[in-house]
């Protein structure tokens, strides 16, 4: 039998089940979109990986291109001075953009060895930066490391390893509160945790979120602590691994990052679109069909 932490909802979860089937496509047409982010100024970055650009949406106008030659553009994050990173899976590198649009390179070696290709990306408040290093495709001819690593840069500049796993790690995010880092895993179906301390360092690892049922892409974290996992649907999970709900996407989606001004919203990055979930009945009220 598997425990609630398998990827199976839990019959004893006391969250209310969802009363409106409300997902809504803002934007669609695109080739494969990732890397969903909010940004504090109210809007929504995406990125479009295959056309190396990056795409800025505020709910209720037209889409427009950020940034339009990011080679293979695909997790961005803001940190909290409304900064924005982006892995840059075909450059291999992690860059921060300037108010100018120019990107600035924070990290694309390893102990002398290009970065495999780096693919999501978060920011803690206090400039604490964590990103996933897989690889995919064409990309796994390339490599120079011998394993697939997780990393944390340092306010100061510093590069350190979190992770080094022959199992691909995928999406990344953070608690509310900046003391827990999470890492999907693509081989293992799951999810882990990891302890941050005031230095950013990780410690205690643990599988979380075991035995899904597809591959994870990207994660994101509410508010109230559920973690949101995109695989083949979004699966819903309690901070302690217990399966809460599944919402449903007309497309396989890759990803997905709470916000909004009262961050009751979650944009979910699906193939060739961009969806919008309410997370509340206010939010849902709201919510333009």
């Amino acid at each position: 039998m598997l425990s609630p932490g398998q990827g199976v909802r839990d019959p004893e979860s006391q969250r209310e089940p969802l009363t409106w089937p409300r997902v809504v496509r803002l934007t669609a047409g695109y080739t494969f979109t990732e890397g969903p982010a909010w940004s504090t100024e109210g809007f929504l970055v995406f990125s479009d990986v295959p056309a190396n650009t990056i795409w800025k949406l505020v709910p209720g106008r037209e889409p427009e291109v950020l940034e339009k030659d990011s080679p293979g553009a695909c997790g961005n994050g803001f940190d909290g001075r409304g900064r924005l990173y982006t892995c840059e899976s075909r450059a291999r590198r992690l860059v921060r953009w300037s108010a100018t649009g120019k990107p600035e390179v924070l990290a694309d070696r390893w102990q002398g060895k290009r970065l495999n290709a780096p693919n999501d990306v978060v920011v803690r408040r206090d400039g604490h930066v964590y990103f996933t290093d897989p690889a995919f495709g064409y990309q796994l001819d390339q490599r120079e490391l011998d394993f697939y690593g997780v990393f944390h840069l340092t306010p100061a500049g510093e590069l350190e390893l979190v992770v080094a796993s022959q199992t691909r790690p995928n999406g990344v995010a953070l608690s509310p509160d900046g003391r827990r880092l999470y890492v999907s895993f693509v081989e293992e179906r799951a999810v882990r945790e990891y302890a941050l301390d005031g230095r950013g360092r990780a410690s205690n690892e643990r599988r979380l979120i075991v035995r899904l049922g597809a591959p994870p892409g990207g994660l994101a974290v509410d508010d109230r602590n559920q973690i949101y996992v995109a695989a083949n649907d979004v699966l819903v999970f309690s901070e302690d691994g217990r399966m809460l709900d599944q919402i449903k996407i007309p497309e396989r989606p890759s990803n997905c990052a709470v916000g909004g001004p009262k961050r009751n919203l979650l944009f979910v990055t699906a193939r060739t679109s961009v969806y919008i979930v309410p997370l509340d009945q206010e939010a849902a009220e709201r919510l333009v069909p």
